[in-house]
């Protein structure tokens, strides 16, 4: 037995104007999204406007990047070719004179006279003599010439005898010992030598000359 369909309650014929309606209200909802403004309880900052702090809020910080030290390369010693020889056609020698130069001549220095000592003679034919004669000779000895306190105590005598130069003023240089007796009987006899006042030069013609003396003391213990 079929079904007879009641023509009120059938809602097919419905079905397009259905369609059409949820297809423009879905349209709809779209457009109201896209559309919607969400408002901040701030406001939105105005670029325009001079007082406010945008640069400070949107600029990102600024970070500084110092790049590393440069590495410290050695000392690099690079060697001179003394070898090498310039090649005179393509570097010529040029002579340049110019007027009113004359060319400078050599300066011959000449060398300073070298003083030379005078000749020391050994023979006078005025001996060079002690001032006030022999026997202030002697005196002199007796006050100035010690006798080594070793050579007392060991008993040692002896005569020594010495050599030295006599200058033009009387003055007595390089005193050396001809034949020694010891070695405390040698000092001694070398200081009261150095140590005697000028002596009267030696003279040839009527000149005071250098003149080498040769003379004994003698030690002895009484």
């Amino acid at each position: 037995m079929e079904h007879k369909k009641n023509p009120s309650k059938d809602l097919s014929k419905w079905k397009g104007a259905l369609t059409h309606l949820g297809l423009a209200m879905s349209i709809g909802a779209v457009l109201v999204a896209f559309e919607w403004k969400a408002y901040e309880d701030t406001p939105l900052i105005t670029i325009t406007d001079q007082n406010s702090n945008w640069e400070e809020d949107f600029l990102p910080p600024i970070t500084i990047i110092t790049p590393p030290a440069p590495p410290v390369l050695p000392t690099q010693i690079k060697e001179i070719d003394n070898t090498i020889k310039l090649n005179p056609q393509e570097f010529p020698i040029i002579d340049i004179d110019l007027p009113g130069n004359d060319p400078i001549a050599p300066i011959e220095l000449e060398e300073p006279p070298k003083e030379t000592a005078p000749e020391i003679v050994d023979f006078t034919e005025v001996m060079a003599s002690f001032k006030g004669g022999m026997e202030a000779w002697y005196t002199y000895l007796k006050d100035n010439l010690k006798y080594p306190r070793q050579e007392q105590k060991l008993g040692i005598e002896g005569t020594v005898i010495l050599r030295f130069v006599i200058n033009t003023d009387g003055s007595i240089q390089d005193v050396e010992i001809v034949r020694s007796a010891s070695e405390g009987l040698d000092q001694a006899a070398l200081n009261v030598i150095k140590n005697s006042p000028n002596w009267n030069p030696g003279k040839n013609g009527g000149r005071a000359v250098r003149s080498r003396m040769t003379i004994p003391i003698k030690f002895k213990l009484n």
